[in-house]
């Protein structure tokens, strides 16, 4: 199965609080679209494993994703080695995606950062085709994104491109919703965290909105990439 965009998240929920609204506008565009999680997010202290996958399910059907896998690297502890290297370049082999979507390139996770440059090495190396890899017994062939774009996360970094995602704000909010055992629930005797009061919520559309007045529009996310971004004419800007 080719895609048209593979997500790849350090946590589940990363992908939709980075680039929900984009994808889901994606896929109502017709493209095909995946998200691979890193870990299981073991080590949240809110929820379980168990938990997030099923909240990472029921997020997948809400946005419309065709596939998603998750790694099992170790929350926390996974690093920027041959190993897990060689994982991601046979899932992109795997999806031959032209787009890639990865985290935040610095963060207040550790695991955000570190995905982030995994995930680019990884695209990297999978262009190259004197690394071998299988699947199902099969030499994989040497694929290489076009492009890699890193979404925003916690911290509020200047953006090189935004989309707009009006429209598709709905959309987003309701797959970050999925993940009801890490979010703000009145009624939930579990710990507070960073990411479980009303504030951090509200400011997933708050930082959407803010975005979507920069350029006129309701809503947007906001991008980093790792080359000069370009377009074909000057009328492709908004």
């Amino acid at each position: 199965m080719k895609l048209d965009i593979l997500a790849f998240g350090a946590h589940p929920d990363d992908v939709e609080l980075g680039a929900g609204g984009t994808i889901a506008k994606e896929i109502s565009l017709g493209k095909t679209v995946g998200i691979i999680d890193l870990t299981q997010g073991e080590l949240g202290t809110r929820g379980s494993a168990e938990i997030r996958h099923q909240e990472a399910t029921k997020a997948k059907e809400l946005l419309g994703v065709v596939v998603r896998e998750n790694l099992k690297f170790r929350d926390g502890f996974f690093v920027n080695d041959e190993t897990h290297q060689l994982a991601i370049i046979k899932k992109i082999r795997q999806y031959q995606p032209d787009i890639v979507l990865c985290n935040a390139i610095d963060d207040r996770h550790i695991d955000h950062g570190k995905g982030s440059k995994l995930v680019s090495d990884a695209c990297f190396l999978s262009g190259l085709r004197r690394i071998e890899t299988t699947l199902d017994g099969k030499v994989q062939s040497a694929w290489r994104p076009k492009v890699v774009y890193h979404y925003i996360q916690w911290k509020n970094i200047i953006p090189d491109f935004v989309v707009d995602i009006t429209g598709f704000m709905e959309a987003k909010v309701n797959a970050v919703l999925a993940y009801s055992s890490q979010f703000y629930d009145s009624n939930s005797n579990e710990p507070t965290t960073p990411i479980s009061d009303r504030n951090f919520l509200d400011s997933v559309t708050y930082r959407a909105q803010d975005l979507g007045r920069l350029i006129g529009t309701d809503f947007a996310e906001g991008f980093t990439c790792e080359r000069v971004a370009a377009v074909d004419t000057l009328f492709n800007l908004k």
